[in-house]
């Protein structure tokens, strides 16, 4: 009995994403459906691929090899897809994309209806890391950086800059007051970020003349969960003027020391390792959010 292709897809995705359950909703497929597959695999390769353990999933030696291969044949078709598609003038196939989750949430989300209306024949892969991750290794076509870039062997579009703004909920600044100034904030319940450290870097000088660091009282990894501490009324926080503006124009969010904050802006690119085969659909995507960006005025900061 053959190979399938979906039997392919089924254990590669496995394999990316750690585990069956995250495999099948990668795929838009069931749990047992995905088991059955991988059954299906090993039992007409005659080897086990994968040991599973209550806790987690690990590659054979066979599986390793397998692997290799499979991944091979599914870039493959991939590009066979994409080659045929572009005879025709229509881009189609998979990209991948990756972002922090308030990008992905606040600015790519949003647009996902409209670009398939436009590129019916592209499948996208939406995927959030608040971490620089490798593209290779992580299977990513296009990578969302927030800051200053670091890789210079890849190729990079600028999308934009986003302002750093501070802000807390009607409720916290109802209880606990609002800063006067800069060192009001001594007093304050702040909201910093547990793993880039110099995302706890605020655009408010100290007496000094430089940037204040904070020392935070609750700390996250994700600028969302971040804002929505903000919003529980935790503390005050850091947050991109693109994440907080809807909280802001709904009254859920206000900014403080607002006449005291400098002028901090975070550069926004795209990054992707070229290849020709996927081309078409990355540059469809950039230019399709470049358009949405600046027609919906994404990193245009209110005035004060």
């Amino acid at each position: 009995m053959k190979i399938t292709l979906e039997e392919l897809r089924a254990w590669v995705s496995v394999v990316d994403t750690g585990s069956i359950t995250a495999a099948a909703e990668q795929l838009g497929q069931t749990s047992s459906g995905i088991s059955r597959a991988l059954s299906r695999l090993e039992s007409k390769l005659r080897t086990t691929l994968l040991n599973r353990t209550t806790r987690r999933l690990a590659l054979t030696e066979e599986g390793q090899i397998f692997l290799e291969h499979a991944r091979q044949i599914l870039t493959s078709v991939e590009q066979a897809e994409e080659q045929i598609a572009h005879r025709s003038g229509m881009p189609s196939g998979r990209l991948r994309i990756n972002a922090a989750a308030p990008f992905m949430l606040h600015l790519i989300v949003p647009l996902v209806e409209a670009f398939s209306k436009r590129y019916p024949l592209i499948n996208l892969e939406l995927n959030t890391n608040d971490i620089v991750i490798d593209l290779l290794e992580q299977q990513t076509d296009i990578a969302i950086r927030i800051g200053e870039l670091r890789d210079s062997t890849m190729h990079a579009r600028k999308l934009g800059s986003s302002a750093i703004l501070l802000v807390a909920s009607p409720a916290y600044l109802q209880k606990y007051g609002t800063p006067a100034n800069v060192t009001d904030l001594e007093s304050h319940q702040l909201i910093g970020f547990s793993q880039v450290e110099t995302h706890n870097v605020w655009p408010v000088l100290q007496r000094d003349g430089e940037y204040l660091r904070i020392k935070p009282n609750i700390t996250a990894s994700s600028g969302e969960t971040i804002r929505h501490l903000a919003l529980a009324g935790q503390g005050i926080a850091r947050l991109s003027d693109f994440v907080s503006r809807e909280d802001r124009a709904a009254g859920r969010l206000v900014q403080v020391l607002q006449d005291e904050t400098h002028e901090l802006r975070l550069p926004i690119h795209a990054v992707y390792y070229r290849n020709n085969m996927l081309f078409s659909r990355i540059t469809c995507f950039l230019d399709f959010l470049r358009e949405q960006i600046e027609a919906k005025n994404c990193f245009k900061r209110a005035t004060k």
